[in-house]
């Protein structure tokens, strides 16, 4: 048997669907939306969340992740915020039209990957800015960016995005949780739970498997919500300390999880790391139950 690597013994067809799915939902929402408005993102309107998720001529993330895979995924990896910083500031006087020309050239930089690209590319690591990752998780990577960015777009007037969205992000969010896991050398697995399905991951060492589990189901370690509270939480736009008071966030078999906590010191700014600092947090101090967290909330 070969070695699985998530997402990726899906195949092309799979991760398509749920990226341009996510990219074309994303894109109705930035069509209706006032890009002056200012977003729930200190310092961000609608504008500079749209400028930073578009390519242009000096930000091409899906041509520079092309390439690293083809030449062995050397370097280090980029420094989200800087980047950010840079291509923000440097398109901060973009017009409308401009700025939804480069979100629609990076969607169709990514749909070119997936018509025309070797599929021999998919497995490749690429350097990505949450270290060596096969270039297909990158890819898929971007449906759970879509997700949270959709849903800062609500702060700006924008409408929700669409159910199918947030559970690409999460599918997303398992996939890339579980090749760093794997590259972490960890024997271990999580679901994310939500009342209307979720995904779940088991990685070791020589690989990791993504499944679609049905609503409300999961065993051994989990972390289980809605969709979106899953989003946010992960993404670190909420603290999920209250929500598992409120029990709007249950976490189950909290040392399972705990197995996954190397990947956050490996890669301090994952995502979904405020979850595996939430189990850390939830095991601490006396007792080291969720009880206590309750009482505390």
């Amino acid at each position: 048997m070969g070695r699985h690597q998530g997402m990726a013994d899906a195949g092309r067809d799979e991760v398509r669907t749920r990226v341009l799915g996510a990219w074309d939902a994303f894109l109705a929402q930035a069509e209706r939306v006032d890009l002056d408005r200012p977003s729930r993102l200190p310092g961000w309107r609608a504008h500079e969340i749209c400028v930073h998720l578009g390519c242009w001529d000096d930000h091409t993330a899906m041509a520079d992740l092309i390439a690293s895979a083809r030449t062995g995924a050397t370097g280090s990896p980029p420094d989200p915020d800087a980047v950010n910083a840079r291509v923000t500031a440097a398109h901060a006087g973009a017009s409308r039209a401009e700025v939804l020309d480069a979100l629609r050239r990076n969607r169709e930089a990514t749909a070119r990957y997936l018509a025309e690209e070797p599929v021999e590319l998919d497995t490749a690591p690429t350097v990505s800015v949450v270290g060596r990752v096969p270039l297909l998780s990158v890819v898929l990577g971007q449906a759970y960016e879509l997700a949270v960015h959709g849903l800062d777009l609500v702060s700006c007037g924008a409408e929700p995005p669409p159910a199918e969205v947030l559970q690409s992000g999460l599918a997303a969010l398992t996939d890339v949780t579980g090749a760093l896991a794997t590259s972490c050398g960890i024997t271990g697995g999580v679901t994310l739970a939500t009342p209307d399905g979720g995904w779940s991951f088991d990685a070791d060492p020589e690989g990791w498997r993504v499944h679609a589990v049905p609503g409300g189901a999961h065993e051994g370690p989990a972390v289980e919500a809605s969709a979106q509270l899953l989003l946010e939480a992960a993404s670190g736009r909420i603290n999920p300390v209250p929500a598992v008071a409120k029990r709007q966030l249950k976490v189950h078999e909290v040392t399972g999880l705990l197995a996954l906590a190397p990947i956050v010191q490996k890669v301090p700014g994952i995502p979904g790391g405020p979850i595996l600092q939430l189990a850390a947090r939830t095991m601490g101090g006396a007792g080291g139950v969720l009880g206590r967290l309750f009482r505390k909330g």
